[in-house]
Formats: C-alpha cells, structure tokens, sequence
C-alpha cells in the first residue's frame, strides 16, 4: 500500500497515509498534517507532484524520499519523539522531515525550558540554506527564530557533536556501515534509524541503544536510498 497513497495536496496525501495503515498515531499524523510537503519540494513539483508518494530530484544528485517512508520514520521515531526531546537528521535535504521532527519535539511552548531540538545535518551547503527558506516559506520560522530547529551544513557520518547526545537520530542516506560516530551521540535508551546497505540491497536498521550502553538491532524493511557519502563524490568530482 506505501506507493500507493498518494494525494492533491497535503491533506489527502496524509488521510491516504493513515488510510493505508502507514501512518498510525496521532502525533505522526499531526506533524505531517502541521507541515506542507509542498513548500520543501523545488517550485515546478510544488502545485502537485509534490503529493504524490514517490521521491522527486531536489538538485546536487539528492532526492527527497517518498512520503510514505517519511511516515514510517516518524512512526519508528515516535515513542521517543516526546517534547523534550532531541533529534538529529542526517542527510537534512529540504527539511521536511526534520520540521515534521520539530512539531514532535517541541510542544506547545518552544520557549520553555523542557522544549526539544532538532538539528538537522546536510553536507551541500546550497541544500542547507534552500531548507531554511523552505522551513520559513511554511510558516515555521520561529522554529529557527527560538532555536528549536537548527538546519546546519556539515558531514552527517560525523554527527553534530555539538548538540549531542541525542535521543533519536536518523539517517536518510545508505551507509555499508553504521557510522561509530552516530553510535556513539546516540543518548542511552536512544534509537537510530539508518538505512544500511549498498547497491546490491539496503535494509532499514533501527538500532536502540541500552541505558548500559548495549545495542540491539531488527530490521524494518528493504529499502533503497541514496549513498551516504562525501560531499565531493555527491557532486561527481571523483
């Protein structure tokens, strides 16, 4: 059913979401509902293609994944996506996953002590500053304006150290391996969710981490995802 929801604007394609089973609490509902795919897609998507459940180029040989498995990170994320928390996105894009990370985690008052954060890591600088207008262009700004969201430029297998530990990250690139620097800014009882493969098969890992330190892994799904990798080898420098 994932392929298959798909919408004419941000309301139809969350109510084809939930109808397909792929979307089943309320805050995952709520948070694709509060934030329009339409205004993080490129301009010529945006009237329409932008609803539709399939991934769409956003420039730099990086796409924006399908709707339906933004859902599905939201879902694996959510028990710990509480207000409060803190979230790190690797391989930001146009920052809508990371705004939909935002209305988890920040509550009703983002100027209170308890709000979260989300800091949301892309390695194409262009990129990074398209998702901030992006986050603005949907009415969200004071995401950024009181510090709740943070849309940074830098390698996303480092992490973002400054803001760690972190009690969810996920990755939205494939990975041979599972990067010991996002392992280790993973907070005890954190969960990491990461696509790990190559070209020849991806499967999506989610990783929780013990609050003694150990891990244990299941896999959720196949998947394919673009390589997480080097700025220069995304540009096809090398």
């Amino acid at each position: 059913m994932a392929w298959r929801s798909h919408g004419t604007d941000n309301a139809s394609l969350v109510t084809a979401l939930t109808r397909h089973g792929i979307l089943k609490h309320r805050e995952c509902i709520d948070a694709m509902r509060r934030v329009d795919r339409g205004n993080y897609v490129p301009r010529e998507y945006a009237t329409y293609e932008a609803y539709e459940d399939h991934p769409l180029p956003i420039g730099y040989n990086a796409t924006i994944s399908a709707p339906h498995m933004h859902a599905y990170a939201l879902e694996w994320a959510r028990e710990l996506c509480s207000p409060g928390a803190k979230v790190l996105d690797v391989g930001s894009g146009t920052g809508y996953l990371s705004a939909c990370f935002a209305t988890m985690v920040l509550g009703d008052d983002a100027d209170s002590e308890s709000a979260g954060l989300v800091v949301g890591v892309e390695h194409i600088d262009e990129l990074t500053q398209s998702s901030i207008e992006n986050v603005k262009r949907d009415g969200k700004a004071w995401m950024l304006n009181r510090g709740g969201l943070a849309l940074v430029t830098g390698d996303g297998r480092l992490g973002w150290e400054a803001s760690a530990p972190y009690d969810v990250i996920h990755v939205g690139a494939s990975t041979p391996s599972v990067p010991r620097a996002l392992i280790e800014q993973l907070k005890p009882g954190g969960r990491l969710v990461i696509p790990v493969g190559d070209s020849s098969g991806q499967a999506m890992r989610i990783i929780d981490k013990a609050e003694d330190g150990t891990l244990s892994e299941r896999t959720a799904m196949g998947v394919i995802y673009v390589p997480l990798t080097a700025r220069e080898a995304q540009l096809g420098r090398f």
